[in-house]
């Protein structure tokens, strides 16, 4: 039996939709579509023009102007998220900085200035490299400036396990407060995917959507005429908290998470396991870790990327996992919405997970207007549905092999006595 309970207190967030919470749940229930024509780079000569960008960020209001010159987008966008995070929960880091830890994970982090750093290479050789290059590039600075920025020193953590990243991100954070490690923990993710590198290696694959002409209903999971991912930039921190703890300093409890689960596919570097079992022993593993069972969960977040092998090779996951029932629980795909966030999607689908419990409601899989055969579950298409959800999960797979589940719950204080 856990003895010491996590709990969900606070959330902050820039993504494609919304950059803040309140945006993000209004965006959410609206089904608002984040794809959009590229701006961030010249696509004149791509055969990919479309993504979904954040929208009027300016580093400056949440960061010193000289912090922001010298730090990579992903970075940015990380400690904005974990500032409306902080700023929300009520959480005093200063009383306290030992018992707070960070934990942010990133899959390519600071790309962006890599590019930058390589066309200096190219026109100026090895010589007059910015000093700040290289802190900028590497994928867990985005947790050491979080870190940093609001003067956190327990438990520093940044996982890099392609989109299952943030996910893995909250779960381990969860650890290390079950553990006795920490009081409270910033966990989640943070992405800056929409580059010209991104781009061609996504494309090279054939994983990307090439639906230029029409960029808000170029992501739709689980339709028949899906053809790919919509790369997509971001970042989601939540703060969590051991329940004593939070109850102590008097916080509002968002929800729980009860529950965390990790499985391999080890068979290939980016196609899901055609059978579902590896996957779906994540799922099994994290219902058993919050002692649930499959009958309890009514909402799930699926991994949904809009690519014609992973949507059906999750469906099989689910039917596995769930069997006759898996028909009859709501699920839907964010990803229609905020595009594919690659190591900041897990973070911003569990947060949808509070959200859609907070507020009785299951958001949508917009796009969904051709049912395919092979994706015959409820995906809650294309308009949100009024819900209470007491029991939701959260699947992150990503390339390699790495299979995450969260599960996070309505809070009741008498659970576990």
């Amino acid at each position: 039996m856990q003895t010491r309970r996590v709990v969900i207190t606070g959330i902050g967030t820039v993504n494609p939709i919304a950059n803040d919470v309140p945006s993000f749940d209004a965006a959410l229930r609206a089904g608002t579509p984040g794809g959009a024509p590229i701006t961030l780079f010249d696509v004149t000569d791509s055969p990919v023009k479309i993504g979904c960008e954040v929208k009027g960020f300016d580093p400056e209001l949440v960061m010193d102007r000289k912090a922001a010159r010298r730090t990579s987008r992903f970075i940015q966008l990380a400690v904005a998220a974990a500032r409306e995070a902080v700023d929300r929960s009520g959480l005093d880091i200063a009383a306290e900085p030992d018992r707070v830890g960070t934990s942010i994970a990133s899959g390519i982090g600071g790309m962006d200035v890599q590019l930058l750093a390589h066309q200096h290479y190219l026109e100026k050789g090895i010589e007059r490299f910015s000093p700040f290059w290289t802190p900028a590039i590497i994928p867990n600075m985005g947790a050491g400036y979080v870190s940093m920025e609001f003067g956190t020193r327990g438990p520093l953590a940044s996982s890099s396990t392609a989109c299952a990243a943030s996910s893995m991100a909250i779960g381990d954070a969860a650890l290390y407060i079950r553990a006795g490690m920490a009081d409270a923990m910033l966990a989640g993710g943070a992405e800056c995917g929409v580059l010209p590198v991104g781009m061609g290696g996504f494309h090279g694959i054939r994983a990307l959507s090439t639906r230029n002409d029409d960029p808000v209903g170029a992501s739709r999971p689980f339709d028949a005429t899906r053809d790919g991912i919509v790369l997509a930039e971001g970042s989601t921190v939540l703060v969590l908290e051991e329940l004593g703890h939070a109850v102590r300093r008097g916080a509002e409890i968002l929800a729980e998470l009860t529950g965390y689960g990790l499985s391999s596919d080890a068979r290939h570097v980016t196609e899901p396991d055609p059978t579902g079992q590896n996957p779906a022993r994540a799922i099994t593993n994290a219902l058993a870790d919050a002692g649930r069972s499959p009958d309890e969960v009514e909402y799930i977040n699926a991994h949904g990327t809009s690519t014609p092998v992973g949507d059906a090779a999750e469906t099989r996951v689910l039917k596995r996992v769930f069997g006759s029932r898996a028909g009859s629980i709501s699920i839907s795909s964010t990803k229609s919405m905020t595009g594919h966030m690659l190591g900041a999607t897990g973070s911003t689908e569990a947060a949808i997970c509070v959200l859609a419990i907070q507020g009785g409601y299951v958001p949508p899989t917009i796009n969904l207007q051709h049912p395919d055969p092979e994706c015959d579950l409820d995906y809650v298409p294309n308009t949100m549905r009024e819900q209470t959800t007491g029991v939701a999960i959260s699947n992150g797979f990503g390339f390699g092999g790495h299979n995450a589940c969260l599960v996070i719950e309505r809070f009741d204080e008498s659970r576990g006595q």
